[in-house]
């Protein structure tokens, strides 16, 4: 296999619905543009990866969704594009079809009650469906890394939890650890670089609310009170 020197990740810049969350209620979340700050915050991004890349060509994995598109096409990166695969596995969580703001904040509270992980929206999906699709596009990866004339980088301009579970997949976490991460910002940038020993190390981590080993399991978690 021969698998890129950078791993890069980015999520997609401010949306609407980052500034105003009632546009779920009338708007298709994969529909859901950019503001002008997502634009310039991408564009800020798009600095910093083309530095990353050090002209260097980029294959480039997207999320289906609208304000991804946007991200990627701000970020300029011009020639340095081999190609360009919209991906749909990378795509946001699915909590519903159109969001009614006062349901969906009772279901925030039961999932920060239950986990993120595992908590299912209505109509929507848990935290472990989009690991399972995210597994299923991880193999994709490694059959086009096989190819002989794959670019030397890979992109992936994709959403926060998703790019949170990617890493878990990769670096192979546990729920519990998972369970204390932060969202990355928007436009946020994430790299896996890879060493000369063929093993990749995440640039940035992933800031927590709570402190918490990559190696712990519900065994570590404080115990439930009935």
């Amino acid at each position: 296999m021969s698998a890129p020197g950078k791993i890069i990740m980015i999520r997609h810049g401010q949306s609407a619905a980052n500034a105003d969350t009632s546009i779920y209620n009338r708007v298709p979340d994969y529909r859901i543009p950019l503001t002008p700050l997502g634009v310039e915050q991408a564009r800020a991004a798009g600095e910093r990866i083309r530095r990353e890349l050090d002209g260097r060509q980029v294959c480039v994995y997207v999320s289906p969704y609208l304000r991804a598109h946007q991200t990627l096409e701000a970020l300029n990166l011009g020639s340095l594009t081999e190609r360009v695969i919209e991906e749909p596995r990378l795509r946001e969580q699915d909590w519903a079809n159109f969001q009614i703001s006062g349901e969906i904040e009772d279901q925030k509270e039961l999932r920060n009650a239950y986990g993120h992980f595992f908590y299912r929206f209505r109509e929507g999906e848990s935290g472990s469906d989009v690991y399972d699709r995210i597994s299923s596009f991880m193999e994709t990866l490694y059959r086009h890394w096989s190819k002989p004339d794959y670019a030397p980088n890979t992109l992936l301009v994709t959403h926060g939890l998703t790019m949170r579970l990617f890493c878990m997949r990769w670096f192979h976490w546990s729920v519990e650890y998972f369970e204390s991460l932060n969202n990355p910002d928007n436009a946020a940038v994430r790299t896996l670089v890879r060493s000369d020993q063929h093993k990749y190390e995440l640039d940035i981590p992933f800031s927590q609310w709570v402190d918490r080993r990559v190696d712990e399991t519900v065994l570590d978690a404080p115990p439930v009170v009935f």
